[in-house]
């Protein structure tokens, strides 16, 4: 019990717990922008692969970091508009469609990095972003501008989604499509917008992880945040502020059960560790679960003129 007091005692605990949450609130927020629009988006996990490679690959070639990260926005911006051609243009299942754009962006990813550095077997380095030491705010100076992007992003999808005709569209589409298409509203323009936006926010989350917290290209260092936003949605009722406090819980699990293995004063092993912040986090979705409200449209296919 004191040597876990002690880490949380840590200012260097809580940078760690921000740092891990920033690729889960901006991939969290980008399948929320999908849910609440009725369409579920399981090729989280290949886009953030994609926006991971895509980044890491356009700034070693000479982009700036901004331009890595328009990159990135870029790559999950295409491969969502994939997305919503299967699935808001042909109706197709959303889960099938899902796991195959999951497959095909990851596997065009780890290609193109073997076709980009065919004899490499140390992945080369960039120059990641740099922490906002001038910030002069304890925990945010040690972050890097991308976190404060992520943070800045909360409250901007709240008012968007809450306080704005397009947010209004959104919602109608994912509640009820024939009543949005009875007021003149195109379902599929809508979700398709909603898709390729929050797709986008995917594949900066996947750059975060090369620009920011590493310097490099990994293969599986997504390693399932993908999956983990898709239930953080759930989690927060799919609610953006809801969402920040989820993806904060999990960070905060998983920053810790890493200093308890890193302390080794512990009997108990490893393994407990490593299972902490999920277990912990399917408990925490299990109680919540059972009074989110979810999207009425959510999944549904829709064809116009179809009641």
């Amino acid at each position: 019990m004191a040597e876990t007091i002690d880490i949380l005692l840590n200012p260097a605990f809580w940078v760690a717990v921000l740092r891990i949450a920033t690729p889960l609130i901006l991939g969290t927020l980008g399948v929320l922008w999908c849910e609440r629009a009725g369409v579920l988006n399981l090729g989280i996990e290949g886009i953030m692969v994609a926006g991971a490679f895509a980044g890491w690959i356009a700034v070693y070639q000479g982009l700036p970091l901004w331009g890595g990260v328009a990159v990135a926005a870029l790559a999950g911006a295409a491969f969502g508009l994939l997305h919503a051609w299967l699935t808001v243009g042909l109706a197709l299942s959303q889960h099938v469609a899902g796991l195959g754009i999951t497959l095909l962006a990851t596997a065009l990813s780890y290609y193109g990095y073997r076709v980009a550095f065919p004899k490499v077997s140390t992945p080369p380095t960039i120059t990641p972003f740099a922490p906002m030491e001038g910030l002069g705010i304890p925990v945010l100076s040690a972050q890097t501008p991308l976190t404060l992007l992520a943070i800045a992003l909360v409250p901007i999808s709240a008012w968007v989604l809450l306080r704005t005709p397009v947010g209004l569209a959104v919602r109608m589409v994912g509640e009820n499509p024939q009543a949005a298409e009875g007021q003149g509203v195109s379902v599929a323009a809508v979700r398709t917008g909603a898709i390729v936006a929050g797709s986008a926010l995917m594949g900066v989350a996947g750059s975060f992880l090369t620009l920011s917290a590493f310097n490099a290209f990994f293969f599986n260092m997504v390693n399932g945040r993908g999956w983990i936003c898709v239930a953080l949605v759930v989690f927060a009722s799919w609610r953006p502020g809801k969402a920040l406090l989820g993806a904060l819980l999990f960070a905060f699990f998983d920053a810790l059960q890493l200093r308890l293995q890193q302390s080794g004063a512990s009997a108990i092993p490893y393994q407990f560790y490593l299972m902490l912040p999920y277990a912990l986090s399917i408990l925490a979705l299990v109680l919540v679960a059972r009074r989110a409200a979810y999207p009425q449209a959510l999944m549904k296919p829709y064809r116009k003129g179809e009641r």
